[in-house]
């Protein structure tokens, strides 16, 4: 989502709750919430054997991460359906903003380690 573009409007923060509950009450949201901008967030990056920190607002950024939730699915195909849904109530209920709703998996084993 883009930067600095307000909050959202109370019915979003309604749905949302709707949706969490529900999500909640199946044992499906294990944990989630909302990040504050990037004005005082502070990176670290690794290269090269070097750590540098880098510190924002960062101007060159265009979009940032709004916020987040850890789910549990059986399933892959329950999971984009669900994100779906998640990504209509913005479009629903926050049409004037755009919002890119990631979906991606956790490892949970040395299995996705590169040796």
């Amino acid at each position: 989502m883009a930067e600095g573009i307000g909050t959202p409007p109370k019915a979003l923060f309604d749905a949302m709750d709707v949706y969490i509950a529900e999500r909640a009450a199946a044992g499906v949201f294990l944990d989630g919430g909302g990040l504050y901008g990037t004005e005082d967030a502070v990176n670290f990056v690794a290269s090269q054997g070097e750590v540098t920190q880098h510190e924002g607002p960062y101007a060159e950024t265009k979009e940032v991460v709004g916020g987040w939730s850890l789910l549990k699915y059986d399933t892959v195909e329950e999971a984009v359906a669900d994100q779906r849904k998640f990504a209509e109530l913005h479009a629903e209920h926050w049409p004037e903003v755009t919002v890119v709703a990631t979906l991606r998996q956790i490892s949970e084993g040395p299995e996705a380690a590169d040796d």
